[in-house]
């Protein structure tokens, strides 16, 4: 079973402990799949996912929304100790640029 037009954000790393490929979802995080291949182990969580979803629409509850499909507005507000605050405005005034664009660069990197 697989889903129709399937936009989850998966990842396939390799688990020391289970000395295989783990498949994982970022909107599902309870749900994982091993396997001794990375190719199974995508197809395996890809599988799960898709049956996940199939139980949860069939009992009414809310499928969590696909991250690539989520709009995100570019503002996210950060607290940050006091000095850190002042070093990046005196990083920001000694650059001639704006905290802003000093702390997105920082984030970007």
């Amino acid at each position: 079973m697989a889903l129709k037009n399937d936009r989850y954000t998966y990842r396939v790393t390799w688990s020391e402990d289970d000395n295989e490929y783990v498949g994982l979802c970022v909107e599902f995080p309870s749900l994982s799949w091993l396997s001794t291949a990375p190719e199974a182990a995508l197809k395996g969580i890809r599988k799960l996912v898709a049956e996940s979803v199939s139980d949860m629409e069939s009992n009414d509850e809310n499928v969590p929304e696909p991250i690539a499909c989520r709009k995100y507005s570019g503002k996210f507000m950060v607290r940050v100790p006091p000095e850190v605050h002042r070093n990046l405005a005196i990083r920001a005034a000694e650059s001639g640029i704006s905290l802003n664009r000093v702390v997105s660069s920082k984030l970007s990197q």
